[in-house]
């Protein structure tokens, strides 16, 4: 899969052990991942690292998923956001959904579903940034007098 090199992933997710064993599946297919167990540690390494996708669980003590996909998108419209959860309800992942989700997605995840998901998320973010170079150069050359 030569689309996933260089691919950046945060895994966000209060169960060590879960974390621990999809991160270790998730680099074993060439993904380059950075993981956290809480929403506010999740919201200050987005503050200091782009990713290609974030997987988010629902469900965490202190600052839950949906609180954490707030704070993570009024900063940073552009994130794609894939939400991650054992706890899983139509009513939560519409709301998800309707704060800015790319996904939603019950554990336990079918690994390929889940690489997919995050190679969606990636083209659409390469996408978004294309544009918004196109975008930037266009008022560069508006602005010169040549």
């Amino acid at each position: 899969m030569e689309h996933t090199l260089n691919t950046r992933v945060l895994l966000v997710d209060d169960e060590e052990e879960f974390l621990s064993v999809l991160a270790n599946r998730l680099e074993a297919r060439d993904l380059k991942v950075s993981t956290a167990t809480r929403g506010e540690e999740a919201v200050a390494i987005v503050d200091q690292k782009d990713f290609d996708a974030i997987i988010l669980d629902m469900a965490m003590p202190g600052m839950g998923g949906l609180e954490t996909l707030q704070k993570i998108k009024e900063k940073h419209p552009d994130a794609e956001i894939i939400i991650l959860t054992g706890h899983g309800s139509i009513k939560a992942g519409v709301e998800a959904m309707k704060l800015g989700a790319e996904d939603f997605l019950e554990k336990p995840v079918d690994i390929r579903e889940l690489m997919e998901k995050i190679q969606d998320a990636k083209e659409k973010r390469v996408l978004i940034l294309q544009k918004k170079s196109q975008e930037e150069i266009e008022k560069i050359l508006k602005s010169k007098s040549w």
